[in-house]
Formats: C-alpha cells, sequence, structure tokens
C-alpha cells in the first residue's frame, strides 16, 4: 500500500492550497518507514532495498537505507515528544546494537568502516544521519543502550572524525558526528578540532546573500538548503545556543529561496542528487522550527507541504511504497554514480519541520500563497551569479544560470565530462534538463567544423534588477569533445534579460574562426505537458527548427527543443527572446526594434516602449523608460 493511501482526509480549512496538516506529515512518515522496513536484516542492522547497486556497493547501500529512514524516524519520535506508537526506535536501537559489533566484517549485519572518502567514503555520509538519528532520540534511546553498545557506536561514529572527507560539504558531516558526541559528553580535542575545522571552512564558502558553494569553486544548488545550512544551523537548534552568523545567513538564503517553488509544489529541478526531491524543502521547515526565517508560518507551510504532496501525488513511490531513484518515477538521467537504492531516503530531511511541535504556529496559522503565486517577481542574486524569474498566473519558475558550474578550480574543463543539471543556460520547476545524448536545451553553442561546443566552467560578470525586471550576465570558454578541447581566443559572453514572461538573451561570440555556427536552444518540453516553449531570433540568426530529444527528461518521456542557428566569425552578436509558459506567447510582437551599435545592442519593447540597453565595455545593462 503506498503513502498517499494512507493518509488522513484533506484539511482544506486551515489548509487551502495542499490539504496537508502536521498528521499528514506524520502520516507520510510511518508509511515510508513501514515500506523501507520490509527490507531490513534480520538484527535490523541493514535496509538492503530493491535495485542497482550504487559505485560504493552493496553493504554501503544497506547502511544507507538504515542511517536515512532513522532520520526521518527521529524526527518523527523527536517531534512527539518521544511518541513511538510504531516501535521505530526499538529497531534502530537493535540495528546499532548489530551494526557495531563487528564493523567491517563481511557477514549478514555488520556495518563497513568509515574510510578516506576515495576509498571507502560513503559510510561517513552516512554516519551524519546517525548521529543525528540518536543526537534526536537520545532520551529514549541512546541513554537505554548498554554501556558497550554505547561505546561501539562511539568508535565507529569516530571513524569519520580520522579520515579524509570529499572536499565540499561532506565535513559537515564529521562536524555533526562531533556535536553528537558532545552533547552526550563523549567530546575532546578530537571532536572540537573537527568541528573549528568545518566553520573555517564554511567561512570560506560563503559568498552572500546567504548563499554557500558547496566547496571550493562555484557549485550552488540544493546543497545549500538540506546541507549547508541544515547541519550547522540544526546543530546549534540541538544544543539549544544561536550560533550566528549561521542563523543569520539562513534567513537571507530562504528570502531568495522561497522563491524557487512553483505553484504546483515542485522545487527547482536543478543541481544533484535530485532524488532527493522534497528534502528541498527542509531549510524552509528548519527555518520555521528554529526562527531564523523570513516567511510567515502560513507561507512555510505551503512551501514544505506543496513540495510534500508534489512528489506524493506524482508517483515518487513505487507500488510497495518505497521512494524510487529518479524525480517524478524513475529517471536515470537524473542519478548519480553515488546512487543507489536508498539515496532518495535524504529526503527525510524534510521531516525537520516534525520538530515544531503540533501548537507551533507552521502548524496552526492558515496556508498562505507561495512566494511564487502572489506576483511575478525577477530576483537577481548577484552573489551566486543567478536570476529568478516567476509569473504568478501559471506558477512557474525560472532560474538563469550565471554562476553555478560544479568544475572544481583544479580541474580542467571537459566536453566529455559536462552536466546537463549545471551547464544549461536555464531551469525551472516544470522542466527538465535534456539528456547528454539529446540536444541541449537552454544553450548557447558555437559550431566550428561541425562540432559543437559546451559550457563548463563559468565566470560571472554581474547581476542586477530593477522594477519589474532583472538580468545576469557571464562570459565562458566553448569546449569541444571532438578534436582540440578548445578554440585559442574563442569565447562567449552571455546576458539573460528577464521581464514579464520574456527572457532576452543576449550573446557576443568573440573570436570564432570564419565560417563557424552558432546555435540557441530553448526549453525542452514534451506533448503530455500543458506548456508552450517558444524561442524567437531578433539578431544574428537565419535559421530555426525544432529539435527532438526522444530521451525525454525527468518530467516527459519524449520532448522537443526549438532551436536557433545562425553564422558567426571574429566578433558577432546574436539576440533572442524566448518564453515558457501555459499559454502562447507572441514572442515576434513583443520586441519594435533592435539596434547594435559600437557598444552593444538597444531593444525597444513594444508594449511600452522602454528600451533595454546591454553596454559590453564595460558591461552595463539597463532600461531606459
Amino acid at each position: 500500500m503506498t503513502v498517499p493511501s494512507q493518509l488522513p482526509p484533506e484539511d482544506r480549512e486551515s489548509s487551502p492550497y495542499t490539504g496537508y496538516t502536521r498528521a499528514h506529515w506524520e502520516a507520510a512518515a510511518d508509511g515510508l518507514l513501514a515500506a523501507a522496513w520490509r527490507w531490513s536484516t534480520p538484527e535490523c542492522a541493514l535496509l538492503d532495498l530493491p535495485g542497482r547497486p550504487s559505485r560504493s556497493g552493496v553493504r554501503s547501500d544497506g547502511l544507507e537505507g538504515y542511517a536515512r529512514t532513522f532520520l526521518a524516524a527521529a524526527f518523527r519520535v523527536a517531534g512527539a515528544g518521544g511518541a513511538d506508537p510504531h516501535g521505530w526506535l526499538d529497531r534502530y536501537a537493535r540495528g546499532l546494537t548489530a551494526g557495531t559489533r563487528t564493523p567491517g566484517r563481511d557477514d549478514t549485519e555488520s556495518w563497513p568502516l568509515i574510510l578516506d572518502h576515495h576509498v571507502q567514503g560513503q559510510p561517513m555520509v552516512e554516519s551524519a544521519s546517525v548521529a543525528l538519528g540518536l543526537r534526536m532520540t537520545a532520551p529514549w534511546l541512546w541513554k537505554n543502550l548498554d554501556a558497550d553498545v554505547q561505546d561501539r557506536a562511539e568508535q565507529w561514529l569516530r571513524g569519520a572524525l580520522r579520515h579524509t572527507p570529499a572536499p565540499n560539504n561532506w565535513y559537515l558531516f564529521p562536524y555533526t558526528v562531533a556535536g553528537f558526541l558532545e552533547s552526550v559528553g563523549r567530546g575532546d580535542a578530537e571532536t572540537a578540532a573537527v568541528r573549528q575545522r568545518a566553520r573555517a571552512l564554511l567561512e570560506g564558502w560563503y559568498v552572500g546573500d546567504g548563499w554557500y558553494t558547496d566547496g571550493d569553486g562555484r557549485a550552488f544548488d540544493h546543497y545549500n538548503g538540506w546541507a549547508l545550512h541544515l547541519y550547522p544551523v540544526l546543530d546549534a537548534h540541538l544544543a539549544g545556543t544561536d550560533r550566528e552568523p549561521y542563523g543569520s545567513r539562513l534567513r537571507q538564503h530562504l528570502d531568495g529561496f522561497s522563491l524557487l517553488f512553483g505553484g504546483d509544489g515542485a522545487p527547482l529541478h536543478f543541481g544533484r542528487s535530485l532524488t532527493y526531491r522534497f528534502a528541498a524543502s527542509s531549510a524552509v521547515g528548519l527555518g520555521a522550527v528554529t526562527g531564523h526565517t523570513p516567511l510567515t508560518p502560513g507561507t512555510s507551510r505551503r512551501l514544505i507541504s506543496g513540495s510534500l504532496r508534489h512528489f506524493l501525488d506524482r508517483g515518487a513511490l513505487t507500488e510497495d511504497g518505497l521512494l524510487s531513484l529518479g524525480w517524478h518515477g524513475p529517471h536515470e538521467a537524473t542519478l548519480q554514480t553515488y546512487s543507489g537504492p536508498s539515496s532518495p531516503y535524504w529526503a527525510s530531511k524534510a521531516f525537520v519541520a516534525l520538530l515544531a511541535p503540533p501548537d507551533h504556529p507552521l502548524w496552526t496559522a492558515p496556508e498562505e500563497p507561495a512566494p511564487a503565486e502572489r506576483a511575478d517577481r525577477v530576483l537577481a542574486l548577484p552573489a551566486p551569479g543567478l536570476l529568478v524569474q516567476t509569473t504568478s498566473a501559471d506558477g512557474i519558475v525560472r532560474l538563469h544560470n550565471h554562476g553555478s558550474d560544479h568544475v572544481r578550480p583544479h580541474e580542467g574543463e571537459s566536453a566529455a565530462a559536462k552536466d546537463p543539471h549545471y551547464a544549461r543556460q536555464a531551469y525551472s520547476t516544470h522542466t527538465g534538463p535534456t539528456a547528454k545524448a539529446n540536444v541541449a536545451d537552454n544553450h548557447l553553442s558555437v559550431e566550428v567544423g561541425g562540432r559543437g561546443s559546451a559550457r563548463c566552467r563559468v565566470h560571472p560578470l554581474g547581476a542586477g534588477q530593477g522594477d519589474g525586471w532583472g538580468w545576469a550576465a557571464s562570459w565562458h570558454r566553448p569546449v569541444f569533445a571532438a578534436g582540440p578541447p578548445m578554440v585559442p581566443g574563442l569565447r562567449v559572453e552571455s546576458v539573460t534579460v528577464a521581464r514579464g514572461p520574456y527572457e532576452l538573451r543576449v550573446h557576443r561570440v568573440i573570436g570564432a574562426p570564419a565560417d563557424s555556427r552558432v546555435t540557441q536552444t530553448g526549453w525542452a518540453t514534451g506533448p503530455e505537458q500543458p506548456l508552450v516553449s517558444a524561442l524567437h531570433g531578433l539578431l544574428g540568426w537565419d535559421e530555426d527548427a525544432l529539435i527532438r530529444a526522444p530521451q525525454g527528461t525527468a518530467y516527459t518521456r519524449w520532448a522537443q527543443v526549438p532551436r536557433l542557428a545562425g553564422p558567426a566569425g571574429g566578433t558577432t552578436t546574436h539576440v533572442c527572446l524566448a518564453a515558457l509558459g501555459a499559454e502562447p506567447v507572441a514572442l515576434d510582437a513583443a520586441v519594435s526594434g533592435v539596434e547594435v551599435n559600437d557598444r552593444g545592442i538597444e531593444v525597444t519593447w513594444a508594449s511600452d516602449g522602454a528600451r533595454t540597453r546591454v553596454e559590453w565595455a564595460p558591461l552595463a545593462v539597463s532600461l531606459v523608460p
């Protein structure tokens, strides 16, 4: 029996947008746990869910099943003041006892050892969930364990403190383990050192606007909410402290991040690990629980319940109630090599909202509209180099990416390693990127000798906004999968201007060889989607087409992508209008004129005669009434 059929009746009086209450959240947690526990080992140490294994192997995947479901159970029980009507904690106590008895042994129950990230690192990730689960349920689970089990658990957890994490949010896993050990009187110089190390790294990764980069470089995605904000803010909350600046940074993050949920509850389809699904709302719930939020309680519940319901209503669960590897349903292109059968259960982080007790305003205040439902908005986020565009009539949120690339500083740029979840110019709550082997959506490609280019490392040039409009800009070096990887001197400068439903996309291609071509694609949509994707050339194009993407996206089995093409060579400018909406948009009538001069371009809008100016040296973007 799947989770939706176990949920209580809707309550449209208190929750007019989603019908969900706190009781729905408890029932959803219980249903997910019951389905997963059918696959446990006899002594409860591993949950070996069915499916293809991750690169870490079956035993690590079994620990992942235990640890990630433990998070959901811990939020569920701790939020109920220790009430555990289904006896979840007894199972996790048994599993902890068995898993730590002979760690590293190849038998039915033993947990794998925690080693360096490049050797056997995945258990370090799971150690944080185990530690958080133990910390939240300490009065009912940890304090009732035998002393030798407590000692064994500590010894296993300390493996996270003594080995090297991956160079990103992984440093927060030993931080979280150390926080638990300190909370139960087992702290020492070792725990203090890893916590100080993580705090220092967070300071270096913070860029402003409430955003962290996930490690050195410019990787901005959902890890901001479900990792980089969640671990330090939750740690302080559980300790009963108000460690700054983490709380104020979460508040600032939510001011913009709250726009990244569509009117149908969907989070933005952008970045890696998207199979964690409604974990995207965890920062919103955490903000409500801790008070570090600019959102009203009714808005927060609208966002978290909308996200949970979005996936439960759209096939995220298998017939036997398990979270599948994918987005709505199974979807291979959404996954990473580290994704295993239990990976989707990091969605458990969303249940942090249950730490708000039943009488908390998060659950008692009436639901209010989501920020994207209230009015059309354009928000520039200069620090991460992102531009958010929402349209309230259809509830679609679009993110124009001029700052996130997931390329580490030490890495070269390779078209073979291009990542559709970072490399595209735009993402939305209603569409997903096409797969690597299909035509790339929302992409500017320079074609040299018939070889198309990829965008890998993104160099932000700025972002800003005015009344009802905004812009973001970046440049990149085109890289090629075949032949020489780069053309010396070849560079693309790109500007996106969002105004109402329109996306003005301006590119200056510099240093292209003679007889080159440039192509620009728009949004990928499928025949069963009630969406219209439009792309209209304004300058620098001589052909247009509709290209098929048979592998589809996370939203549709089969997709098509509008594409423009035009000549390049030396320095050329290419301008187009794009739109994604529930209704057709007359792009050919939206602009009354385009002028090019030595400094840049000027586009005149037909509706009011306002003129958008893009000047290149130095870069300046303005809207002149």
